[in-house]
């Protein structure tokens, strides 16, 4: 169960129900250039062979080269080149050669890069919340775990076998996970991995996750950090972008939208599983923070629930 997990990272990647969507081959020699716009989808690329540059909106151009892996968990706008770029007027259109294999660059120019490039989806609605946790791009050189799990997944992409589907999903969550604690914590902007790196705060976000029923005080969690109030207050909003109960409100939250999309449960059992002593309060809050009752949710996604039980 969600509530019974006691690892941030992998409870907040289970909520984010990756699923598969597209993985490629790309192969690109001379001069070339892709560009895609307003995506808004997850993505991952490990670079098999030769060097590229990828540029995301607002950020610098980043080298690429053979061994590196990039995931950016909210993928809007990306340019991805030859480490010269053509001009402007050079066709940029993809090629398909093969079943998931495209061609980048002039027909006749010998192939100087290769990577593998993947989306996905992620189905939780409000997933904005889960996603202002993670940090906006992981760039990791290196990683052979990375580098054997990508070649996995576009492989079972390109079958028919029996739990293919099933089998896409544990990857993606796996990739993900590896990805996301592949990252140098201390050097990433204040969000969940941020957090998890700082010693003082590790163990209260862990509280945080690992229960749900029990909606710990700020006082509790310095406590258990061995730091006083003010000072616990202060370093967890700097080092996780958010106070300290804002995040345990958010995490509930998020907790409450996955058992109302499951169905099965009523509002007085989500109260209790997420730390509030009655519906009432529950469907308060909940309202509050989502702008709609709990059942308008469940009916808007699909599943019904007796908001009065």
């Amino acid at each position: 169960m969600t509530d019974s997990a006691e690892d941030p990272l992998s409870s907040i990647v289970a909520l984010l129900k990756p699923s598969p969507s597209i993985s490629k081959m790309v192969e690109a020699g001379g001069r070339w250039q892709v560009e895609r716009r307003d995506m808004a989808s997850p993505f991952y690329c490990a670079i098999v062979e030769g060097r590229c540059r990828l540029t995301l909106r607002g950020r610098d151009p980043v080298s690429l080269a053979a061994g590196d892996f990039v995931l950016v968990p909210d993928l809007h706008d990306f340019t991805m080149t030859s480490e010269i770029a053509p001009p402007p007027h050079a066709a940029r259109i993809p090629l398909e050669t093969g079943p998931g294999t495209f061609r980048l660059g002039p027909a006749d120019a010998p192939v100087e890069m290769r990577a593998l490039v993947g989306h996905c989806r992620f189905n939780a609605p409000g997933k904005e919340l889960l996603l202002s946790l993670l940090p906006d791009m992981i760039h990791v050189s290196g990683h052979e775990r990375l580098m054997a799990l990508v070649p996995l997944i576009h492989d079972e992409t390109r079958s028919s076998r029996l739990a293919r589907g099933m089998v896409l999903e544990r990857l993606l969550e796996i990739l993900l996970i590896e990805a996301l604690r592949s990252g140098p914590g201390q050097a990433l902007p204040p969000g969940l991995l941020r957090g998890m790196a700082d010693p003082h705060l590790a163990g209260a976000l862990r509280r945080i996750h690992a229960d749900t029923r029990h909606m710990p005080s700020v006082a509790e969690l310095a406590r258990g950090a061995g730091m006083s109030r003010s000072s616990f207050f202060e370093r967890f909003r700097t080092e996780v972008g958010s106070t300290p109960m804002e995040y345990v409100t958010a995490w509930r939250m998020a907790v409450a939208r996955d058992l109302l999309l499951r169905g099965g449960m009523n509002n007085t059992e989500i109260a209790l599983r997420i730390g509030y002593g009655s519906s009432s309060a529950f469907g308060m809050a909940f309202a509050r923070h989502e702008g709609v009752s709990p059942g308008a949710f469940a009916e808007r996604h699909g599943n019904g629930v007796d908001a009065n039980a």
